[in-house]
């Protein structure tokens, strides 16, 4: 039920920035309110962090969107735990696919 949630959530936010602008991934569960973290189990955003990147992963992996850190373009063969610090996401560019 969460990945739903949040795949909700991101492919909202995702749609509306146009390329090259990214998003915080934190921003889709920021935009839970309190009774939606409850429902999924959750008692502050960061619960769902976890969540969040490998959902972002996985869309990574389908062609769908970029994972950036300090501006650039992660390699596709990069996994979610071998990456520390903050990342941003955003769509591929139209026409492109990473995939």
């Amino acid at each position: 039920m969460a990945e739903q949630v949040l795949k909700i959530h991101l492919d909202r936010i995702l749609s509306s920035r146009q390329h090259p602008k990214t998003i915080c991934p934190s921003e889709a569960p920021r935009a839970l309110s309190a009774p939606e973290l409850r429902r999924l189990g959750a008692s502050d955003w960061r619960d769902l962090m976890p969540e969040v990147r490998r959902i972002l992963w996985a869309m990574r992996d389908e062609g769908e969107v970029e994972i950036l850190q300090k501006g650039v373009a992660l390699a596709d063969d990069l996994a979610s735990e071998d990456v520390v610090g903050p990342i941003r996401a955003r769509k591929v560019e139209s026409g492109k696919s990473t995939a």
